[in-house]
């Protein structure tokens, strides 16, 4: 059996289809979007070998298989700072460059800003309260983590716009619109990286550039991009898809209803069924592995798909069923081992009180429209094209 990814590109129901891939592993054979081959994992236990198994590197570059990625629409001149993210390094250059960027990216620095977060979120929650109608994706998922993301960055608010449409190229099937938005962010992050070696101020980007390890400009640009796309991109479509869990099951939101403590176990289960990491990042084998009972040839690319392993029958219980207080829930949402996502403490922070405040502060909230007419953005990422609400308390 080989599986065509571009069916994530053509299907009406994402939890359909990866409860099917789900099914047809631990390891198969695919063809990606641009028709690469590619081996598939969709088990739970083989995609956490996979994820520490150093015979599986996630560098593209180094290895000569950065044609794979070009294939899929990043032109050749910007390649190097879209591929070379901290995702796409081995120790000991991950070690480096994640402790450079972990040392300034910390858990104290989140959880001091949840104040923040709670006022940006309050600010957004106000405005929203006084429409009748509105897109929650647009009012509230999309720029409470573009304006956090930003803060803590140290990107100026007056430029979310622009790079916005960049970010949004990224992860459309068009290959010229791919390489317009690869082109125009790199652009853009190589300028902002110069205004704050010229004139640094209290955020992430200025201690990075004028950190005492130096980083190249190559790895400044990557390191910032990654941070930029993973910290608001991923996080629209928490809070996205977590609000239409809520919003189809009333009695699941009142159970949650000013219980923080309870929403934050139902952040996880979120990210387990409806998470936006669906698929991980490339990687390839470094000598011949066998995995699954599957044997994979040296210098084969590798995909994890987490959506998959999140539904594995093998790890979890009821895989297909939302448990809201699932709590052995050991998912793959942000990854795992040395390349777990760094944001991860933010992503929660930001979907739990987001999440929270709306509940707490909208008590009428509803769809505008019926369930069955809510459709996901076609691409790599699981994402919303919209989330029409009505505000007004017993609103049909």
């Amino acid at each position: 059996m080989s599986i065509d990814l571009t069916g994530l590109f053509t299907t009406s129901d994402r939890d359909a289809y990866f409860a099917g891939l789900a099914m047809t592993g631990p390891v198969v054979q695919g063809r990606y979007v641009d028709g690469t081959p590619i081996w598939l994992v969709t088990g739970y236990e083989e995609s956490l070998t996979v994820l520490t198994d150093p015979r599986f590197s996630s560098d593209l570059a180094r290895q000569g298989k950065l044609d794979v990625a070009a294939a899929a629409g990043l032109p050749e001149d910007v390649l190097p700072y879209l591929m070379r993210t901290l995702g796409a390094y081995d120790p000991p250059d991950h070690t480096r460059l994640r402790g450079l960027v972990s040392r300034e990216f910390t858990a104290r620095r989140v959880h001091a800003l949840r104040p923040r977060i709670q006022e940006i979120t309050d600010e957004l929650v106000d405005a929203l309260a006084g429409r009748e109608e509105a897109d929650l994706i647009e009012a509230l998922a999309y720029p409470l983590p573009i304006r956090v993301i930003c803060e803590l960055l140290g990107v100026p608010q007056a430029d979310q716009d622009t790079w916005r449409a960049w970010s949004a190229a990224l992860q459309a099937a068009d290959l010229d619109g791919i390489a317009a938005g690869a082109r125009g962010l790199v652009a853009y992050m190589g300028r902002l990286i110069e205004a704050k070696r010229a004139e640094p101020g209290d955020d992430l980007l200025s201690a990075l550039v004028h950190a005492r390890d130096r980083l190249s400009d190559e790895e400044l640009t990557s390191v910032a991009i990654s941070i930029l796309m993973a910290g608001h991109e991923t996080t629209v479509s928490l809070i996205g898809s977590g609000a239409l869990i809520l919003l189809t099951d009333p009695a699941r939101a009142d159970l949650l209803r000013g219980d923080a403590g309870a929403m934050a176990v139902a952040v996880e289960e979120m990210l387990r069924v409806s998470g936006p990491a669906e698929i991980s990042p490339m990687r390839f084998t470094l000598e011949d592995v066998e995995i699954g009972g599957v044997a994979i040839p040296e210098g084969e690319v590798v995909q994890i798909v987490n959506a998959a392993a999140n539904r594995d029958p093998r790890r979890f219980a009821d895989p297909d069923q939302l448990m809201l207080d699932r709590s052995d829930n050991a998912h793959l949402g942000f990854g795992h081992g040395i390349h777990y996502c760094l944001g991860a403490a933010l992503a929660r922070a930001e979907a739990e009180i987001a999440l929270h405040t709306l509940l707490a502060r909208l008590p009428g909230l509803r769809l505008a429209v019926p369930a069955e007419e809510i459709t996901w953005r076609p691409g790599l990422v699981r994402a919303l094209t919209a989330l029409p609400v009505r505000t007004a308390p017993g609103a049909p």
